[in-house]
């Protein structure tokens, strides 16, 4: 009877996971373990570009690719993972309930924001999930049938970090997309912080201000979001904006079945895990992508909660994974390069490099490495076993 390596998600963490693991069990002769991916869709939703345009488009089908390979796709949903019985319990196709036994579980289930328990809340978009984008899409579109109105005209982006800005800098086109080039259009983020951009640091701070001064976006610092209603926003401080459009990107924190892995998780929810992934107190499970806290390098940096870490996580789990079924050495998960290409709509985008975000390329220089990286660095490798094979060994460097 075949061993059986179990992934739980299909994202950046969990397609590179089932690659990893087949590469070195195809090095190692053996036939004798599967590779399974248990997951809601057998496609990659191309999340960091979910504040774009055209977001339906954003998915890569994984099928073929996993044909090619020879890794098992199962379609269903993750409800419980039972660490002591080796299984995990989920909802099939049909709605019913079935389980997996494994030998070795990888979970690679993702994070999602933090919606609060604020008033109104339910009225609020976010570019999260593939779901939720389309659903603001729709809305912008329909837009252009109401009265024309400043609150029609106004989006107000609830949070200044990485998500938030990229929304933000994208939105005039897309309003005016919708309304009109001439369209006297107004984005507004809400941010905690005390200045633009603080969340992401000195470096590209500058460089976010001017955009945002270019593109006409208005930041409220030092507050938060109080409550949301279909009309618009109430501010912390008191203050009213009308607007019929408001996105929340405040927050985001590992997928709950991690809470169903007893063991130390951190502030967002990630399960703490050792250099080769595994995560501690639990020989044969792993933890990559969005769901592990990981050191990255020895200066006390960890992995964040983006494809750039998780495409490097997923191939040091898959490897280690598969490494600790046939008894041979695991890789150590290293990441020390830390670069970051942040999305400034129509001013271009700024390309950064060290944990202290040093600007490297910015405007138009910075535009293209950001349309290179959304377009093909974070896709999946074509749908052919040796290509696929190896682009999945750990020791790539991950750049995008």
């Amino acid at each position: 009877m075949k061993q059986r390596i179990l992934i739980v998600g299909a994202g950046f963490g969990g397609m590179w996971s089932a690659l990893s693991a087949t590469r070195l069990l195809d090095q190692h002769g053996r036939n004798d373990v599967e590779v399974v991916v248990l997951a809601p869709q057998a496609e990659l939703r191309v999340r960091p570009r979910f504040y774009e345009p055209e977001v339906h488009k954003m998915v890569a089908p994984l099928g073929d690719l996993f044909d090619a390979v020879g890794v098992t796709f199962i379609k269903g949903f993750a409800e419980r993972i039972d660490v002591e019985g080796k299984r995990v319990g989920y909802r099939n196709a049909a709605g019913e309930f079935a389980e997996l036994a494994y030998d070795r579980l990888v979970l690679a289930s993702g994070s999602q924001v933090v919606r609060p328990a604020m008033a109104g809340i339910e009225h609020a978009f976010d570019v999260d999930n593939l779901e939720e984008a389309v659903r603001l899409e729709r809305h912008l579109n329909a837009l252009a049938e109401r009265p024309a109105t400043a609150s029609r005209n106004t989006v107000v982006v609830a949070g200044g970090g990485f998500t938030g800005i990229e929304t933000a800098a994208e939105m005039p086109a897309r309003l005016r997309a919708v309304l009109g080039d001439d369209a006297d259009v107004r984005v507004i983020v809400v941010d905690r912080g005390h200045q633009i951009g603080a969340a992401l640091g000195e470096g590209p701070r500058a460089a976010i201000a001017e955009a945002s001064a270019e593109l006409g976006i208005e930041w409220r610092l030092n507050s938060g979001v109080a409550s949301v209603d279909a009309a618009g926003v109430t501010l912390a401080n008191g203050e009213r904006i009308e607007a019929d459009t408001v996105v929340w990107t405040v927050g985001v924190r590992a997928h709950p079945l991690t809470e169903q892995v007893p063991a130390e998780r951190d502030a967002q929810g990630r399960l703490h895990v050792d250099a080769n992934l595994q995560v501690h107190g639990h020989d044969g499970v792993f933890a990559t992508g969005d769901v592990a806290r990981a050191a990255c390098d020895d200066q006390g940096n960890h992995a964040l909660m983006s494809c750039q870490h998780a495409i490097a996580l997923g191939r040091s789990a898959g490897n280690n994974v598969a490494a600790s079924l046939l008894g041979v050495s695991p890789i150590p998960y290293s990441q020390p390069k830390y670069v970051t290409c942040l999305d400034l709509g129509a001013w271009g985008a700024v390309f950064t490099e060290g944990w202290d975000r040093q600007i490297k390329f910015e405007r138009q220089e910075g535009k293209s490495i950001k349309q290179q990286i959304n377009s093909v660095w974070i896709y999946p490798p074509a749908a052919d076993r040796a290509t696929a094979l190896a682009a999945a060994d750990p020791l790539i460097p991950v750049v995008a």
